[in-house]
């Protein structure tokens, strides 16, 4: 007993310093971007042109990033994510190393709160399949038909689509026609009079794709199937490849599942342990 507990002790001790770790790598940089986007700004230019891009084209790409809104967001969520890894690796690390029991058995719940909230969402999306599958589109939709705007005005989550829609080689939630709902990018493309149908992230991009640069000039007034991919929706493209990599999706999650499993099953076993030893201890006094 005494060797399988010294085992589930550091071997917890290690997997909780590595996330521990994580967390404060994420937490410091949400905070250094939400405390000084100028030097945050400043070094990631200069990282950009050591990996061997133009003056020029670095310059477009921190353009693009140094939006307000983008950087608060993309704060905020670092912060977030940053800070709950910390926080429950902090407890676990901390309470392996010193067995105690109070900062285990915080650990031991937060993990199994997170682990019955992955299967209760798990269970509810197969068994709403198609209720679940219709929010989603509707949710992404109105993404689209309130925030997404033209290439001049990015904010957020234009540069989020943008981002999917240039990777995944895809165009709107279900077709090319979601764009004519979004309203301030249609009110723009009104505004330049060009008539846009598209954005320059449904073509066929040349060059680096974060310049977003189509390789047909004439794709966003005039999509086709030779210039863009306006009839392939991001939406349909992920669940195929969801469909596509299913053995990889549900390995993961055994994986991910398996891990909080035996964490949580370590954490009260170090318990148990600690708990025996303070009884031994007290008998002899």
């Amino acid at each position: 007993m005494d060797v399988c507990e010294c085992f589930a002790k550091y071997l917890l001790c290690l997997f909780n310093f590595i996330f521990f770790v994580v967390g404060s790598v994420l937490l410091t940089v949400g905070l250094w971007l939400a405390a000084d986007k100028t030097s945050f700004l400043q070094i990631t230019h200069l990282s950009t042109l050591t990996q061997g891009q133009s003056h020029t084209e670095a310059q477009l790409v921190i353009e693009e990033f140094a939006e307000p809104s983008v950087l608060d967001h993309t704060a905020y969520i670092l912060i977030a994510i940053g800070a709950f890894i910390f926080i429950i690796s902090f407890l676990g690390y901390c309470g392996a190393l010193q067995s105690n029991k109070v900062l285990l058995t915080t650990y031991g719940l937060f993990l199994i709160i997170i682990f019955a909230l992955q299967i209760a969402g798990i269970v509810l999306s197969l068994v709403y399949r198609k209720q679940a599958d219709e929010q989603v589109r509707t949710l992404l939709k109105r993404s689209l038909s309130t925030s997404y705007q033209a290439k001049n005005n990015r904010n957020a989550v234009t540069m989020s689509w943008d981002l999917v829609m240039t990777n995944m080689e895809c165009c709107g939630v279900n077709n090319y026609t979601d764009f004519l709902e979004a309203r301030q990018f249609v009110e723009a493309s009104r505004e330049e009079g060009i008539g846009r149908k598209v954005p320059e992230a449904c073509c066929i991009l040349q060059g680096d794709h974060s310049l977003l640069q189509p390789a047909d000039e004439q794709c966003v007034v005039a999509p086709s199937t030779t210039n863009s991919y306006l009839f392939k929706g991001c939406y349909n493209k992920f669940i195929h490849h969801l469909a596509e990599n299913l053995n990889i999706v549900f390995g993961c999650m055994l994986g991910v599942g398996a891990t909080q499993f035996v964490a949580i099953v370590f954490a009260f076993c170090i318990c148990k342990g600690s708990g025996q030893d303070e009884r031994v201890l007290a008998y002899y006094k």
